[in-house]
């Protein structure tokens, strides 16, 4: 059974999609298994199936800090850090590799992630569509996942392109009117 590691009362499973995490009822933290907090990102938001929250992959880029909590799986003592410029401190087991969200945590991860995404500029998309093409062969999750989030970073791409150049939807749209297909 695992228990809050604040509260020390029992977690209770919730679903977040298909992905079942722990929450304790009494200070509404949530317990991630290892890669639960990827799928439930990904469940939330489509769009950012491609935006990779894999902390552990770059742990120098990050300043870990002893936690005050320990592991509700493990009992090992948990470590700190800071998720980008969101203000959320993100408490993970180097051990199991899960993850412990206070209240809210969740929620401004992924609007913090949904702001990452709409401020892109094309060239930054560019990058990050050549990044996903790589992945599509050399990337972790399997082949139809990469491709899925290639296919999302072209599609986003396309979007902030209409968004930077608003003449050009309208030439578009102006040449696909004159010539509908038949």
């Amino acid at each position: 059974m695992k228990s809050c590691p604040r509260c020390k009362i029992q977690l209770t499973p919730k679903v977040i999609g298909p992905v079942e995490v722990d929450e304790c009822e009494q200070c509404n933290g949530v317990w991630f298994d290892k890669d639960e907090l990827r799928q439930a990102k990904d469940i939330t938001d489509s769009d950012l199936n491609w935006m990779d929250f894999e902390i552990w992959k770059h742990e120098d880029r990050f300043k870990a800090k002893t936690s005050g909590i320990n592991c509700p799986v493990c009992k090992t003592q948990n470590q700190t850090i800071d998720y980008g410029a969101t203000a959320v401190e993100v408490d993970y087991c180097p051990s199991c590799r899960g993850v412990w969200l206070d209240e809210n945590e969740f929620k401004k991860i992924i609007e913090s992630l949904e702001q990452e995404l709409v401020s892109k500029s094309f060239s930054e998309y560019i990058n990050c569509s050549i990044e996903e093409a790589k992945e599509i062969i050399t990337g972790p999750e399997s082949f139809m996942s990469e491709w899925k989030d290639f296919v999302t970073v072209l599609r986003m791409m396309q979007y902030r392109m209409f968004v930077e150049n608003p003449k050009l939807l309208d030439t578009i749209t102006a040449v696909q009117k004159a010539n509908p297909l038949k």
